[in-house]
């Protein structure tokens, strides 16, 4: 090789190593309309709160708001993000209910998703198959429930989502009694408890009770309210029924988990003691909040 081409070879080199150091995992956020009174369901708010922590935390991650509520219009902010953030209305009004296919074709890629609360919640038949694939598990009327309580988090699994996190207990409204995929493949539960039966108080209905959940609870199965799913065909998700409650995102350990998986979604490195990230003050929460 002479001089010329061994410096091309070296310039090229260096170049593309540089390009590489800076590129950073792209995380996209997607705010549902407001849905519930304020303080409860503040997705913009709550959005903004963990994209600001990634952010500030300095690692290889960028966080971006769509800036507008509901799916992007203008859909290549989507393209190159290595996972995405939805909180947002469940059911009929998910933001998600028109655009199943468009977005099949992101996790078909590879591509990360992240569900919080409500969003988690999906129809029976196509949307429902779909939450499936992408996370491993979803809210399903007539099966999954939603009462406020306050679960008792002790034992965490080995798995990154959980570095760092800490005991905790928080009370706030956790669905529970996810339809997951069968035998549970690919899923890893990161915040399960039992239930107390006071949960099942209320009776029968879409999201109150069901023989089902009944016999589960009663029968002492441990209900997972977050959980971590590898796609057999590749691409992560993660579903967490928490974050009713707006001020819940104060809580250290219940922000890591959230943050942590956001992450480990978009195949970043997660820190052993966890993705940090300083509690918010009161002035934090009360900002950007939903008129």
């Amino acid at each position: 090789m002479n001089l010329r081409a061994f410096l091309v070879v070296v310039l090229v080199a260096g170049s593309v190593g540089v390009v590489n150091a800076d590129e950073k995992a792209k995380v996209v956020f997607i705010s549902g309309t407001p849905s519930h009174g304020r303080m409860h369901h503040e997705h913009r708010a709550g959005n903004m709160i963990l994209a600001k922590a990634l952010n500030d935390s300095g690692l290889e991650v960028e966080a971006e708001l769509v800036p507008h509520y509901g799916y992007p219009k203008d859909t290549s902010i989507l393209d190159d993000a290595d996972t995405i953030v939805i909180f947002c209305t469940g059911h009929g009004g998910h933001v998600l209910k028109p655009n199943l296919d468009e977005f099949d074709a992101l996790m078909k890629k590879g591509t990360g998703v992240v569900m919080v609360h409500w969003a988690t919640e999906a129809e029976k038949g196509k949307p429902g198959q779909k939450f499936l694939e992408w996370m491993g598990g979803f809210c399903d009327l007539d099966w999954s429930v939603n009462p406020h309580w306050a679960p008792d988090f002790k034992d965490f699994p080995d798995h990154p989502v959980s570095n760092g996190v800490k005991p905790f207990r928080i009370d706030d409204e956790w669905y529970y009694h996810m339809r997951f995929v069968d035998d549970m493949k690919g899923v890893t539960p990161i915040l399960s408890d039992l239930p107390p039966l006071e949960t099942l108080k209320r009776k029968d209905g879409a999201r109150s009770g069901n023989p089902a959940v009944r016999k589960a609870v009663e029968s002492g199965e441990k209900q997972h309210v977050a959980w971590a799913y590898q796609r057999p065909g590749g691409g992560r998700g993660f579903g967490f029924t928490g974050a009713h409650n707006h001020s819940s995102w104060q809580d250290d350990n219940f922000r890591k988990v959230m943050l942590n998986a956001i992450l480990w979604t978009a195949n970043v490195e997660v820190p052993k003691e966890g993705c940090p990230s300083p509690q918010p003050g009161d002035q934090q929460i009360q900002a950007n909040l939903d008129p």
